[in-house]
């Protein structure tokens, strides 16, 4: 199965953004496109590798930059710093979104631009219920161990299906925050999940961060969005 991969390059509001392309160049068939939000780290290797194994399942995966070339965060600290600057202004970073939504649907062959879905690791996570707040015509988003703090503007029309995969003992997002989503999602009449995994903290998917990753957390979310994305999609 060769996995082939391409840049997917953008300008926004006087910023290049540079996107990291996967699919499987095997096959033909017209297939679902699936954004990836990073961690606050941005667009990674992490990421990336997260594209390969989603057009190993049949998708065209494009991991997004949300920070822009030049931009992208050197260390932990840089990378804290880009973080906080789009979380005090979600507006922005709802804009950014949108407009890497926009892009991605003109990916071309083998991409079906009528089928989008959205993923996020960490900050991402918050990216992507951003994503679904926004009301963008797109079929479902999933976070894993994001961040679930409303933007402080209305919710649009949310059309997204929603699944949240979170460590119950996160102390980035500790479950009262879990509830107030629950609370969020239903008052807005959305299609959600909430899959809560016990003794489990913060970045469980990331075999890189000592001391926080779970390979049984890691296995069963990626489990779960295989099922969901299947239930959209296929």
């Amino acid at each position: 199965m060769p996995i082939a991969d391409k840049a997917l390059r953008h300008e926004h509001d006087g910023r290049h953004f540079e996107a990291y392309v996967a699919w499987d160049d095997d096959d033909p068939r017209p297939r679902p496109i699936i954004l990836i939000a990073g961690t606050f780290m941005g667009r990674t290797a992490f990421e990336e590798a997260k594209a390969r194994s989603l057009a190993e399942l049949g998708y065209v995966a494009i991991a997004l930059d949300l920070y822009g070339v030049g931009h992208w965060p050197q260390n932990a600290e840089q990378a804290r710093a880009a973080m906080d600057a789009l979380d005090a202004d979600r507006g922005t970073l709802r804009e950014r979104l949108l407009a890497s939504l926009r892009v991605a649907r003109d990916v071309g062959a083998p991409a079906d631009a009528s089928k989008v879905a959205a993923i996020g690791f960490c900050f991402g996570g918050k990216c992507v219920l951003d994503l679904a707040r926004s009301g963008a015509d797109i079929g479902g988003v999933i976070s894993f161990h994001g961040l679930c703090d409303r933007p402080p503007f209305p919710n649009g029309d949310v059309k997204a299906k929603i699944l949240v995969l979170h460590g119950w003992d996160d102390p980035l997002a500790p479950p009262h925050s879990l509830l107030a989503l629950a609370t969020e999602l239903t008052e807005a009449k959305v299609d959600w999940q909430i899959h809560a995994y016990g003794h489990t903290v913060h970045a469980f998917t990331n075999p890189a961060r000592e001391g926080m990753y779970s390979a049984v957390a890691d296995r069963r979310s990626w489990q779960a969005m295989t099922d969901f994305l299947d239930e959209l999609f296929r």
